[in-house]
Order: C-alpha cells, then sequence, then structure tokens
C-alpha cells in the first residue's frame, strides 16, 4: 500500500527536533498496523504540494493542523477541493482532527468553534454505529484531543459512528471510502503536554484537568488499527 500523507502544518521547529514532524507521527503511530509492505508519500498542501493525480497513492491521510477549516485561505479553499476530487473518485480517504472537520467542510457539513470550548488531554467517545473495520470494536475509546473547533452538522450521506456529550460528531464515515476521526491516535502524552503547557494561557479551565487526564489509558493501538483495516477493506 502507498499511503499520502496530506499534511496541512508543522510542528514548529523548536519542538519538532524532539517530537518529530505530524508526518512522522503518523508513520510512528500506523506503521505497524498497515504493515511492512506500507510506503508512505508526504504531500505539505499547506506549502502547495499536491498529487500529480488522485491514483498516485492506494489511500490518503489528512493531518491536524492549528488553522481552521473556515478560515479564508487560498490553501485551505484548495484543500477542500482537493477533498471533494477524492470523494469523487472514492478514495479511500482518513481525516484526523483538522482532517476530520475538512471532511465535513468540503462536503457541505458544518464548522465551528465549539462553545464548550478546548478539549484537550484525554477523551473517551462511545460507538453508536458499526462498520466491518471498526475490529476490535470498543463501545467506547479512549484517544488525546487538541480541539476547539468541532463538527457541528455532518455532511449529507454522512454515518455518524461516535460520539460525546462534549464532541457529539466525534467519528464519522461517508460510503467505505472516507473516514474522519476529531481524536489523535498520533499524538504522544510527552506533545500533548508540550502542547497544553505552551496553550495554558488560551486554555483556561481546560488547561489543569486536561493535563490531569494523562494519567489516563488510551487506545492508539486499536485506532490505529481501525484505520488500517478501513484502508484495506
Amino acid at each position: 500500500m502507498r499511503l499520502g500523507i496530506l499534511q496541512a502544518d508543522h510542528v514548529d521547529p523548536e519542538p519538532r527536533a524532539c517530537f518529530g514532524d505530524f508526518a512522522n507521527m503518523f508513520v510512528s503511530a500506523l506503521g505497524g498496523a498497515l504493515g511492512k509492505d506500507t510506503s508512505f508519500d508526504f504531500y505539505d498542501v499547506r506549502g502547495g504540494r499536491y498529487p500529480r493525480r488522485v491514483d498516485e497513492c492506494d489511500g490518503y491521510l489528512i493531518t491536524g493542523s492549528r488553522a481552521s477549516v473556515y478560515d479564508d485561505e487560498p490553501w485551505i479553499a484548495r484543500l477542500a477541493a482537493f477533498v471533494r476530487e477524492l470523494h469523487d473518485a472514492r478514495a479511500r480517504t482518513v481525516g484526523i482532527c483538522f482532517g476530520h472537520q475538512m471532511i465535513a467542510h468540503a462536503l457541505g457539513g458544518r464548522v465551528g468553534c465549539a462553545d464548550v470550548g478546548w478539549g484537550v488531554g484525554v477523551h473517551a467517545w462511545r460507538l453508536v454505529d458499526d462498520r466491518p473495520w471498526l475490529r476490535p470494536r470498543l463501545d467506547e475509546f479512549r484517544l488525546l484531543a487538541s480541539h476547539k473547533d468541532q463538527v457541528e452538522v455532518l455532511p449529507d450521506g454522512a454515518r455518524l459512528l461516535a460520539a460525546s456529550d462534549f464532541c457529539p460528531h466525534a467519528a464519522f464515515s461517508i460510503d467505505d471510502h472516507l473516514f474522519a476521526l476529531q481524536g489523535h491516535p498520533e499524538f504522544t502524552r510527552a506533545y500533548a503536554e508540550f502542547l497544553m503547557h505552551n496553550r495554558e494561557e488560551e486554555l483556561g479551565d481546560a488547561f489543569v484537568p486536561g493535563l490531569q487526564s494523562l494519567a489516563e489509558p488510551t487506545n492508539e493501538d486499536v485506532i490505529a488499527r481501525w484505520i488500517a483495516g478501513f484502508l484495506a477493506a
């Protein structure tokens, strides 16, 4: 399998030396589940680099970003147009955090800044539907989160897969070719803690409980298997 990582942001240079860039995080998080026959291509979509053709890769993954999908920036509009190309071609595509929101936004859903504020640290979501590639099945799963924006309205044809009271549209799929997830299976606790300290003032009341939640267990390995199963289905 050839997986294209559509990189929508970069870790800043100083922490990148310690934690790696977002694309590297996904290689580390998914490589074991995807297997040794998987290769990765990196596309800096924020910098304007895209595949020459939609079928250049067997599947794609859109990373997180500090940007919002509703920002009026040319690179965001271009990425939304490419998501629509992927959808039309039924190319298997995974969206994580910003990528999750971008799939919803590009296909007619609505994304906004959530009234509940920042979601940081470990969050839990319950599965509300089933797909064959959500194996092993968990009634509830936990991942690291770092977002203030949320999907408010799903696009037409979307199937809600996971939800919580804090984040009602935490995961969805469209047919068998789009899978979108709000949580971060690629984050480490160390990187999540760094982000929270770096944004302490901005996080406000979410800061302390977010830090305390880092002691809770998470399910990155299972989510990596879900993503691998989806891409291979």
